[in-house]
């Protein structure tokens, strides 16, 4: 199909961690060479990949309904007090996206409503993210170094997934979650050099403390070391790559 792409690219190498609880983390496996997954749109109004998709899910009551959602009434301040109490201690069944403002949150996202997943996303604006998701995403804004908020936030949820840095630091109690998934370009910053390596001091600083964190919790993990990430138009390549075999051993 012609027309304008939205490309999520991977430069360098790419390696995929994950653990069993309580294991010590190893390397499953590990991809080099560069690739890149393109999202093409379509060319009659020029809109991107993202646009497209979320004017299918601002289709409104009709959607709803084929996605079973409920339409939601108001509830008064009682009800919602008994709603959080009995979910502290009840099923947990959503999935926290720890960022849901950048494109690479907002696709993992969209799968996860495809999935019919109850969502739950960190965002900077709650006004926007409705007009965007509408019911299908329990969105929130708030200080994510404020332990009341993240208490809050991790409520009836049994996964998180990190696309960015700089959230798990902040997580003192890890109860009931049962897998965490973390975006990381840590790779990037340690092969930094010269004003580059300055410029990414920060960002090294946050995604180590963010796997030291993740692997020290006792939460099974998945930890997925990307090269550079980049929003940029795509077009010129599809998604492809060369898988490098390695062995692993869980004794």
């Amino acid at each position: 199909m012609a027309g304008s792409a939205s490309t999520l690219s991977f430069f360098n190498s790419y390696s995929l961690y994950c653990n069993r609880a309580f294991e010590n983390l190893r390397p499953c496996s590990s991809f080099e060479k560069r690739f890149s997954f393109t999202c093409f749109s379509s060319k009659k109004k020029q809109l991107s990949f993202m646009d497209q998709i979320l004017d299918y899910i601002e289709g409104g009551p009709k959607l709803r309904k084929w996605y079973g959602a409920p339409d939601l009434l108001p509830k008064d301040g009682n009800e919602l007090e008994e709603d959080e109490a009995a979910e502290e201690d009840g099923v947990r069944d959503a999935v926290l996206v720890t960022d849901g403002d950048n494109e690479i949150g907002q696709m993992i996202i969209l799968s996860l409503i495809v999935k019919r997943v109850r969502v739950k996303a960190l965002v900077k604006d709650k006004r926007v993210a409705m007009e965007a998701f509408g019911t299908y995403v329990e969105s929130m804004a708030g200080d994510t170094t404020d332990k009341t908020f993240l208490k809050k936030a991790l409520r009836g949820v049994r996964a998180v997934i990190c696309p960015t840095e700089g959230f798990l630091y902040n997580i003192e109690s890890w109860k009931g979650i049962q897998h965490v998934i973390l975006l990381s370009q840590l790779s990037v910053y340690r092969d930094s050099t010269g004003i580059q390596a300055v410029m990414n001091s920060n960002a090294r600083k946050l995604a180590e403390q963010d796997e030291n964190v993740v692997k020290s919790s006792g939460v099974p993990y998945s930890i997925i070391r990307t090269g550079l990430l980049k929003n940029a138009p795509g077009g010129q390549q599809g998604f492809c790559f060369e898988e490098r075999r390695c062995r692993c051993n869980y004794s």
